[in-house]
């Protein structure tokens, strides 16, 4: 497998992943941003991937101890190798989130973060190419996901999630009586356009009332200059330097 070494958190991380096949962009890193964990705690990502997710989370936030669940033995290696090429430390384990016994079973953690496919298997063509099938096209249940998040969160534990707007619907069904007090933040390309991602987060136990908070435009102007990067500065701060996601009330 070809491979390139990419920089995030504006070289803060160095990681590497394959030329082809599903290769991160932004999504891991807003979804990192977004989980409020602290020292001390423990964190599981379902679908892990080459680790980008938990290894940014994990440069922003030390003495945090990182697991992971990967579908695909490849990636889990490189999800190892990448946590030691940045004297980081993750533990992965390679696994399906709809198998029994699921990867740690007998575990529980104070965080789950996960960035389940977008689309459905019904949605759109699968790829040959195993990475970018596993990445982008749901190949497992996303009710599936939702479950082993539930049962792998302690009591008050937080579940913290990325997905394509449309699926927001199917998530809050996944949701029902597993976890609660449910806060989605849509994401937009730009003001005035439609979100077409959403960050969501849910707590085991938790009893308050479903929010769903104003958009946070990703990118500042009404249109793209070509060879101007654009983000807007708060966002530019969660992908250049590591800065936590700010909800918005």
């Amino acid at each position: 497998m070809q491979v390139s070494v990419d920089g995030f958190l504006g070289g803060q991380l160095r990681l590497a992943q394959p030329k082809i096949g599903y290769r991160a962009g932004i999504d891991p890193v807003l979804l990192a941003a977004a989980c409020p964990a602290q020292r001390g705690q423990e964190v599981l990502e379902l679908g892990c991937g080459v680790g980008v997710a938990s290894l940014c989370l994990g440069r922003r936030v030390p003495g945090l101890a990182l697991h992971g669940v990967e579908i695909l033995h490849d990636y889990a290696q490189m999800a190892r190798e990448n946590a030691a090429r940045n004297g980081l430390e993750f533990d992965v384990r390679q696994g399906d989130v709809s198998v029994r016994p699921t990867p740690f079973y007998d575990r529980s953690f104070d965080h789950v973060i996960m960035n389940p496919p977008y689309f459905a298997a019904d949605a759109s063509s699968i790829s040959p190419e195993a990475g970018r099938a596993s990445g982008r096209s749901e190949q497992v249940a996303l009710s599936h996901w939702v479950e082993m998040a539930a049962k792998r969160l302690r009591p008050k534990g937080y579940l913290t999630a990325i997905q394509r707007a449309e699926r927001l619907p199917d998530l809050l069904m996944a949701l029902e009586g597993r976890l609660g007090s449910i806060v989605v933040q849509p994401l937009a390309p730009r003001a005035g356009r439609p979100a077409h991602l959403i960050l969501l987060q849910a707590r085991k136990s938790g009893r308050a009332a479903f929010q769903l908070l104003s958009a946070q435009n990703l990118h500042s102007g009404a249109e793209h200059v070509q060879g101007h990067p654009d983000y807007a500065p708060e966002v530019s701060a969660m992908l250049r330097d590591g800065a936590a996601f700010s909800w918005r009330g």
